[in-house]
């Protein structure tokens, strides 16, 4: 659809600017994206992928103060063994499949890493180390970010259909859902319990991405290259501790704390349309069958098994 471009930019406003209305939750804000960037195409293409990151890592840092740093780390702690052995689990099942698929190298390694881990942010780290092409890295992109909108609307539905406690979908989707952004969203839609221990498992998850840096690495023989540590998980930290002791010492500071949450949440709420619309139709044509094959298989893989261990912990 070919509009002038003042059209374009008014009704991405619009849209962006009604992120912030109760009337739209993050589901609904990335089907908005996905339908404009199919449509009129996303005015500020250029800029999406560096306003996104920035958005989503504020948001999740304001998150941290609707947060019990207590209750948090003890999500984390009961979740770090699941999470190792899901990390291993799919960066070995990647390169097995990768192989029997006959797909390049580094594109497979960089679907590999970014379910393992956390989607976009662990293929951007490591696609440096590997010296990954530009059509590596969106094929990548590509698929991780297709399946990450599938997965918001199908989890909930699939959570409430198994009647899923909250710490169990929490820990469900953290395991088996790529970035951090959808974690989020499909788990402040199930509920607060949920969306404490999905975002402090994920982001636990996602410190991963250093050991995750060295082997590359190691293997691909990369030395020299920069390893991008995501720092803004120890400012998450630190909101929760601040919040915790904060809201102890000082009850009257909820209104305060109330509102960096609302505009939390409606910051990702925001972050997923951007996502949604920076997903062109050219981004979707260049993924390829056998890639996308991988990626679902991978993540099939993961949603299935991590689930069938979650349905039988005590939680």
């Amino acid at each position: 659809m070919n509009l002038p471009d003042i059209y374009r930019k008014a009704i991405f406003f619009i849209i962006a600017a009604a992120c912030f209305s109760p009337f739209i939750d993050p589901p609904i804000a990335l089907l908005l994206g996905l339908i404009l960037a199919q449509t009129i195409g996303h005015p500020y293409k250029a800029k999406n992928s560096k306003f996104t990151k920035i958005l989503l890592q504020s948001s999740v840092v304001g998150l941290g103060f609707g947060m019990n740093f207590f209750k948090a780390m003890k999500a984390g702690q009961e979740g770090i063994l699941f999470t190792i052995s899901t990390i291993v689990l799919v960066l070995v099942a990647g390169y097995l499949i990768g192989k029997w698929l006959k797909i390049d190298q580094k594109t497979s390694y960089l679907l590999s890493a970014g379910t393992a881990i956390c989607g976009g942010s662990a293929i951007a780290a490591v696609s440096p180390l590997i010296k990954a092409d530009d059509k590596q890295m969106s094929v990548s992109l590509g698929t991780v970010f297709i399946l990450n909108s599938i997965a918001l609307f199908l989890f909930p539905w699939i959570g409430e259909l198994l009647h899923l406690s909250q710490a169990q979908f929490g820990l469900w989707v953290a395991i088996a859902i790529h970035d951090t952004s959808s974690v989020v969203g499909a788990a402040g839609k199930y509920g607060q319990e949920a969306l404490q221990v999905a975002t402090t498992i994920k982001l636990e998850r996602a410190l991963w991405i250093i050991p995750l840096a060295i082997f590359t690495t190691f293997i691909f023989k990369s030395e020299g290259k920069k390893i991008n540590i995501p720092y803004f998980i120890f400012y998450f930290i630190l909101a929760m501790i601040v919040g915790t002791y904060l809201l102890k010492q000082w009850p009257e500071m909820h209104q305060v704390t109330d509102v960096l949450i609302f505009l939390a949440k409606k910051g990702l709420t925001l972050t997923l349309f951007l996502i949604g619309a920076g997903l062109s139709k050219e981004s979707i044509k260049a993924i390829g069958v056998k890639p996308f094959i991988q990626g679902i298989a991978l993540w099939v893989l993961i949603s299935s098994l991590s689930l069938l261990v979650i349905l039988n912990m005590k939680m």
